[in-house]
């Protein structure tokens, strides 16, 4: 009984572990900029995925750590973002965290 106990602890924790890891991957974006939305203390890029997907990416100087880590991008840069993504019943939206490069 106790090693039944015990491998079913290690069969959920490593399915844990496996599900955590697939989170990582989802929360990183990479695309062009689309266009770009001014708001109250930063703003929100429209972004194009190379799997043609659309994401609105909010960027703030809040969000990402402070004025060090805010860049400000223009139409037709290319970008990699991670946040937490969101969804509404037509769109897709990311509140970036970090911004990883702009080319």
């Amino acid at each position: 009984m106790k090693n039944l106990k015990r491998v079913s602890f290690l069969i959920m924790l490593m399915t844990f572990v496996i599900s955590c890891a697939g989170i990582k991957d989802k929360n990183t974006i990479s695309g062009k900029v689309e266009s770009i939305e001014n708001g109250k203390d930063g703003y929100t890029a429209k972004i194009n995925t190379d799997k043609n997907e659309v994401y609105y990416a909010v960027i703030s100087i809040v969000n990402v750590g402070g004025p060090q880590n805010y860049k400000r991008f223009k139409e037709g840069d290319a970008v990699s973002l991670k946040g937490e993504i969101w969804k509404t019943d037509t769109e897709k939206h990311m509140t970036v965290r970090e911004i990883v490069s702009v080319k």
